[in-house]
């Protein structure tokens, strides 16, 4: 999806509204208009990408910031931070995004479950050394 197609991108520039909570130069909080509980928002990079290793380094470093400054507005002792990257993924929106969910209730917002399996753990070194490598 292009920037000029892009949701977040036309809330960016002023061209759709939003509940707007914080805005820097690199930045944008706003509410989330199909809230999963009072308070939800979404802080997004003001770049275009569709996934996270596609935003520039300093826009990244505000993102977990604000969320925080979220967190202590919002007042909720319990909340999700949640960042999805493509579809499998369930990344609804083309843009980077963090969701900001209160969890105030066991029924109310981020309703999840791990599947658990039993760890491999000479795949998991083979795995951690085989990552270390490339970064």
């Amino acid at each position: 999806m292009s920037a000029t197609a892009c949701i977040f991108c036309k809330i960016v520039k002023g061209e759709i509204p939003c509940f707007k909570l914080f805005e820097s130069t690199k930045v944008l909080a706003f509410l989330d208009i199909q809230p999963l509980s009072r308070g939800h928002a979404m802080v997004i990079p003001k770049t275009h990408g569709a996934k996270l290793h596609e935003i520039p380094d300093d826009e990244l470093a505000e993102l977990l910031p604000v969320a925080a400054k979220l967190a202590r507005a919002v007042g909720s002792a319990d909340y999700n931070i949640l960042q999805n990257n493509g579809r499998l993924a369930h990344q609804e929106v083309d843009h980077v995004h963090v969701h900001f969910i209160p969890k105030p209730s066991a029924e109310e917002g981020l309703i999840v479950g791990w599947p658990a399996t039993k760890a491999d753990m000479d795949g998991l070194k083979g795995l951690a050394e085989e990552v270390k490598g490339k970064l």
